[in-house]
C-alpha cells in the first residue's frame, strides 16, 4: 500500500538547501526569481465519482505562483492564483503548453538554482495574508464535491478521461507530455544495484520473479518486458517499480509504462516513483512528476502528500514540507497520523515547539470529531510528542504524555526512553535520568548505542566524567560497539579536563578503528596540550590536521595558543591559516585578542588594518576589541580612530565602544573629552545605557562635582533607565567626598534603600564609614563596621583602610590593631594609606620618628608575598623586634610595637 512507503516519523528536517539542475531547453528564460508553485485542483470540476469509469467534464487546474519562498518555514502564503485550462490535447499544444512550461520552470527555478532565495525572504508586494499550516487545516474546509454528470453517455473524444485509480490518456507526444529528463542511463552492470538472488522474488508469485530477473539482466526495458507487454496488471507494475533500488532505473521503467499504450498509470504508481526520486533528492524530477500527474488527471491522494512531505522533511526542506501541507489542506485532505508526526518533526527541527504543539492539538481535535471519541495514538506519535515537549523544556507535559501512553497500554520503546533521558538530563535532573535507566530494565527495553551516547554526553556536561566513562565501558561490556559519537564525546570530556593520559589512550583506539576527528575535538585537544604546557605535542597535533582544517578550526587553534600567551605559536598557526587561504574575520579577531593579551597593540592594529587586503571585512568584534584594548592601555586618542572607522562602516549599534573610550578619558582626568564624546554619541542616535551613565557619575563623584554628577543622574532617570548599585555607590562616594553635613541625609537615604533591596555591598558600607568619620559621627561609623564584620563584608583593601582610619581617628587603637591583624591574616597586602594610619599608632605608642620612618618606608617597599599566616604566630614568639631578617623585619616590628605598647 502507498501509505506504507517508509514514511517514518523520525525523519530529520532542517532548513532548505539549494540544488543545481539544468532546466529544460526551449521553455524560455523566466524573468526574476520565482518560488515554488502550489498546484491546486478545482474540486468542482475535477471531482471523481465513485464507481464511474470516465468523466465527461472540462478539467481546470489552478496554479498559485508565489514570487518568493515563504517568509518563515512555519507559514504558507495565500496568493493570487493563475488558472491554466486543460481542455483538449490540441488546446494544450496550441495555447497551454507555453504556460505549463513556464509554470514548471518557475516552480523549479528557485529550488534548482544556486542562487536560491532562502526561506525567510520577504515576499513581494501584492501578496496575500500569511497563513500558518495549522490555521489552513481548520480555516480551509474541504470543498464540496460537485455532482458529476451522467457518465453513461460517451465522453467527447477531445476531453481527458479519468478513472478511479488509473488514467487512460491519449498518445503521449513531446508536445503533450515532455519526457522526464534522467541525467544518465543506468549501466547494464548496475541495473539492479547489488545482485539479488532469484529466490528473494519468489514470494511475489506469478510472473513477477521472471519479470524482475529480466529487468536485472536486460538493459532495454521494452526488450526485458516484451513477453508480458500485453498482460501486465496494475499490481505488477507497482511491484516492479517498488523493487527498483536505483531511482534512475525506476524512472526509466516508469517512462516506458507511460509511453506504451494500454499501461495505465494510477496514483499508486506515481507515489512509488515520487518516493524513489524524492529519496534521491532529485527535486526537479519530483516537481515534473507532480505536474505530469495533473496533466493526465491523476488526482493526488493522502499518501501522495504524505510521501512528498516525508521526502522533503528527510531531504532537509522543512519549508517545502509546510508548503505541501498547505496545499493538502486546501484540497480538503486530512493528514493521517504519520503525516502529522512528520509535520511536527519539521516544526520541532526548526525550533518552533509551540507551533508543533498547536498543530497537534488542532489535528487531534479534528480527529476526535471524526472518530466521535478519544483517539488512540501510536507509539510513533507518542515518541514525537515526548521529544517535542522535551526539547521545548516542558517536563511536566513530558511526564503527562508518558503516563497517558502507559495508561493506554502503549509499551514504550528505546526511542521513548532516549527522549525522556535527554529531556530530563538537559535540565540537570540526573536523579530522574538514573530512574529512567532503571525503568528501561523493568520494561526489558535494552539501551542501544544512542542511549549510551546520550548518557555519556549528559554526564560529561554535568561535570561527572567518571559516570560518563562508566557508561562508555558498560556499553562495551554489553557487546555494543561505541561509534564515532561515543568516542568523540568522551574524548572531548577528557580534553577539556586536561586528562592527557586517558585522552591519548582513547585517541589511539579511535585511530585504530579509523574514526575521524571532528574540528571541535581537534581544537579541544590542542587546548588541552597547551593548558598542561606540552607545547611540542600541541604543535604536532595542530600540524597533523592543519592541511584539512576549515576557517573555524583554525580560529579555535589560534585562540588556544594565544589565550595562554604563547604568541609565537599563535602567529605560526595564523600564518598557516593565511597560506591555506582560510583567513576569515574570526581568525583575525582571535589573533587581535592574542596580541592584546601580551600587550602587543601595534601588531593587533596591523592585523585589523591589513584585513581588507585579503578581502576580509572587519566586523563589530574586530573594532570593539581594538577600541577596548587601546582604551585599557591608556591610549584613548588612538582608540577614537577605530571608533570613527566603525561609524563609517555603520557597525556602531550600541554604546559599548563609546563607553570604554569615555571611561579611559575619565580615568585620565580628561572629563572635557569625555563630555564631548558623550554629546557626539547622543547626536549620532546611539542611546546611552546604565553602564555609561555610571562611568560619568563616578568620574564627577571622584572630584566632588555634585552638580555634574546630579545632572547625569537626572538624565539617566529621564531616559527611563533603572539605577544600579554602582550608581548608588558613586552617589555615596560623592556625598562622602563633599563631606558636608547637608549631604549626610542624602547618603543615608541612598544607603538605606540599598539595604532594603539587599544590594548594599562592601563598597557601600566602606563609603558610609568614610562619610561618618569625616563628619565626626564615630559611633554610627562603629556600628557600620560591626555590620561589615557580621556580614563578611571586610575583604578588600579599601574597606580595611577605611575601618583602620576610622578607628585611629576615634582613638580606638586596640580595634585598629585587631583589624590590621585580620588584614594580614587574610593575605591582603597593605599599601601606603594603611601605613600612614599605622604611623599615628606608632607615634602615639612612643616610637621615635626615625624608627617609625625606617619601619614604614621598608614596609611600603615590600611586596605582597611577604605576608603569610605564620607572621602573626611567629610574632608572638619574638622578644625583640629586630630578632628577624630582611623584608619581614618591618612587619614584625610594627606588630611587636602594637602588641607591647597598646
Amino acid at each position: 500500500m502507498p501509505s506504507s512507503l517508509s514514511r517514518g516519523a523520525e525523519s530529520a528536517c532542517s532548513t532548505a538547501s539549494s540544488y543545481s539542475c539544468s532546466g529544460r531547453p526551449g521553455t524560455g528564460a523566466a524573468g526574476g526569481e520565482l518560488g515554488i508553485v502550489i498546484v491546486t485542483v478545482n474540486a468542482s470540476t475535477s471531482s471523481i465519482c465513485k464507481g464511474r469509469d470516465s468523466l465527461g467534464a472540462t478539467t481546470r487546474f489552478q496554479r498559485q505562483v508565489r514570487t518568493q519562498p515563504p517568509a518563515t518555514p512555519s507559514v504558507i502564503s495565500t496568493l493570487p492564483s493563475v488558472s491554466l485550462s486543460f481542455e483538449t490535447p490540441g488546446s494544450v499544444c496550441q495555447k497551454g503548453q507555453a504556460a505549463v512550461a513556464s509554470a514548471i520552470l518557475a516552480q523549479t527555478a528557485l529550488v534548482e538554482s544556486a542562487q536560491a532565495i532562502p526561506p525567510g525572504t520577504a515576499g513581494g508586494q501584492g501578496q496575500g495574508q500569511m497563513l500558518a499550516p495549522c490555521d489552513c487545516f481548520l480555516k480551509v474546509p474541504a470543498q464540496p464535491r460537485a455532482r458529476l454528470p451522467n457518465l453513461t453517455a460517451p465522453a467527447p473524444s477531445n476531453v481527458l478521461k479519468f478513472q478511479i485509480n488509473a488514467v487512460s490518456a491519449p498518445a503521449r507526444t513531446v508536445e503533450i507530455c515532455p519526457e522526464l529528463v534522467v541525467p544518465c542511463t543506468v549501466p547494464k552492470q548496475t541495473v539492479g544495484g547489488e545482485k539479488k538472488k532469484k529466490g528473494n522474488w519468489v514470494h511475489h508469485g506469478g510472473s513477477l520473479p521472471a519479470m524482475l530477473e529480466a529487468l536485472e539482466h536486460v538493459q532495454d526495458v521494452g526488450e526485458a518486458l516484451w513477453p508480458w507487454k500485453d498482460t501486465l496488471s496494475s499490481r505488477e507494475r507497482t511491484i516492479i517499480l517498488k523493487e527498483q533500488k536505483d531511482w534512475r532505473r525506476a524512472v526509466e521503467i516508469f517512462d516506458w509504462f507511460r509511453r506504451e499504450r494500454g499501461h495505465e498509470l494510477n496514483v499508486i504508481h506515481y507515489n512509488v516513483v515520487l518516493y524513489n526520486v524524492g529519496k534521491a533528492r532529485r527535486w526537479g524530477l519530483v516537481l515534473r512528476l507532480w505536474h505530469e500527474m495533473h496533466s493526465f488527471g491523476v488526482a493526488p491522494d493522502n499518501s501522495t502528500y504524505g510521501t512528498l512531505i516525508n521526502m522533503c522533511c528527510k531531504g532537509g526542506r522543512g519549508w517545502a514540507t509546510l508548503v505541501w501541507l498547505g496545499d493538502m489542506c486546501k484540497r480538503g485532505l486530512m493528514p493521517d497520523e504519520v503525516t502529522m508526526s512528520i509535520v511536527m518533526q519539521a516544526h520541532k527541527k526548526a525550533g518552533e515547539y509551540e507551533t508543533a504543539e498547536l498543530f497537534f492539538k488542532r489535528w487531534s481535535s479534528d480527529s476526535i470529531r471524526r472518530m466521535e471519541g478519544r483517539p488512540h495514538y501510536s507509539l510513533c506519535t507518542y515518541n514525537t510528542l515526548i521529544d517535542t515537549y522535551g526539547k521545548a523544556g516542558h517536563l511536566e507535559k513530558v511526564s503527562d504524555t508518558f503516563n497517558q501512553m502507559l495508561r493506554e497500554g502503549v509499551v514504550p520503546s528505546v526511542v521513548t526512553f532516549n527522549s525522556m533521558i535527554h529531556a530530563w538530563g538537559k535540565h540537570h535532573r540526573m536523579e530522574q535520568v538514573a530512574s529512567f535507566v532503571q525503568m528501561m530494565e523493568e520494561f526489558r527495553c535494552f539501551p542501544d548505542t544512542r542511549t549510551y551516547n546520550i548518557l555519556i554526553s549528559l554526564y560529561r556536561e554535568s561535570n561527572d566524567i567518571d559516570s560518563a566513562e562508566y557508561y562508555y565501558w558498560k556499553m562495551k561490556a554489553e557487546n555494543l560497539v561505541p561509534d564515532a559519537v561515543s568516542c568523540r564525546t568522551l574524548l572531548y570530556g577528557y580534553s577539556t579536563r586536561d586528562m592527557v593520559t586517558k585522552a591519548e589512550a582513547l585517541l589511539k583506539e579511535m585511530d585504530e578503528r579509523g574514526f575521524v576527528i571532528d574540528e571541535y575535538t581537534q581544537s579541544a585537544l590542542t587546548r588541552m596540550y597547551v593548558n598542561v604546557g606540552m607545547l611540542e605535542q600541541a604543535w604536532c597535533w595542530f600540524d597533523r590536521f592543519h592541511h584539512h582544517m576549515n576557517s573555524k578550526c583554525f580560529s579555535a587553534n589560534i585562540d588556544a595558543f594565544g589565550e595562554k600567551g604563547y604568541i609565537v605559536l599563535a602567529e605560526k598557526a595564523f600564518i598557516c591559516c593565511r597560506k591555506k587561504k582560510m583567513l576569515s574575520t574570526s581568525a583575525c579577531n582571535v589573533m587581535i585578542k592574542a596580541y592584546g593579551l601580551v600587550e602587543k597593540l601595534d601588531e593587533a592594529c596591523e592585523i585589523a588594518d591589513g584585513m581588507e587586503k585579503y578581502d576580509i571585512l572587519p566586523d563589530y568584534v574586530t573594532y570593539s576589541s581594538l577600541i577596548q584594548l587601546l582604551s585599557t592601555a591608556k591610549q584613548p586618542k588612538k582608540a577614537i580612530y577605530y571608533l570613527e572607522k566603525m561609524k563609517g562602516v555603520k557597525l556602531l549599534s550600541d554604546c559599548f565602544p563609546y563607553s570604554v573610550v569615555i571611561g579611559s578619558f575619565a580615568k585620565n582626568g580628561d572629563l572635557r573629552m569625555a563630555e564631548y564624546l558623550f554629546r557626539e554619541m547622543i547626536m549620532s542616535g546611539v542611546r546611552a545605557d546604565v553602564f555609561l551613565y555610571s562611568i560619568l557619575i563616578d568620574a564627577y563623584a571622584e572630584i566632588g562635582n555634585v552638580q555634574q554628577a546630579s545632572a547625569y543622574f537626572g538624565l539617566m532617570k529621564k531616559d527611563g533607565l533603572c539605577e544600579n548599585v554602582a550608581i548608588y555607590n558613586s552617589l555615596i562616594k560623592l556625598y562622602t567626598k563633599v563631606g558636608d553635613n547637608c549631604m549626610v541625609k542624602e547618603a543615608r537615604e541612598v544607603f538605606e534603600s540599598l539595604k532594603v533591596r539587599g544590594s548594599a555591598n562592601e563598597f557601600s558600607h566602606a563609603m558610609m564609614v568614610c562619610m561618618y568619620k569625616k563628619v565626626g559621627r564615630y559611633d554610627v561609623a562603629h556600628m557600620i563596621c560591626k555590620e561589615m564584620l557580621a556580614l563578611g563584608l571586610l575583604t578588600q583593601l579599601l574597606s580595611y583602610n577605611s575601618v583602620i582610619q576610622m578607628y585611629v581617628s576615634s582613638g580606638r587603637m586596640e580595634e585598629a590593631f585587631k583589624i590590621f591583624t585580620k588584614m594580614l591574616a587574610s593575605n591582603t597586602p597593605p599599601n601606603d594609606t594603611t601605613f600612614q594610619a599605622l604611623r599615628v599608632i606608632l607615634v602615639r605608642s612612643g616610637v621615635t620618628k626615625n624608627e617609625t620612618r625606617r619601619a614604614l618606608s621598608s614596609a611600603v617597599r615590600s611586596t605582597a608575598n611577604s605576608f603569610q599566616h605564620s607572621i602573626i604566630d611567629q610574632c608572638a614568639k619574638r622578644t625583640h623586634p629586630f630578632d628577624i631578617d630582611n623584608c619581614e623585619r618591618c612587619y614584625f616590628f610594627v606588630l611587636w610595637v602594637l602588641r607591647t605598647k597598646i
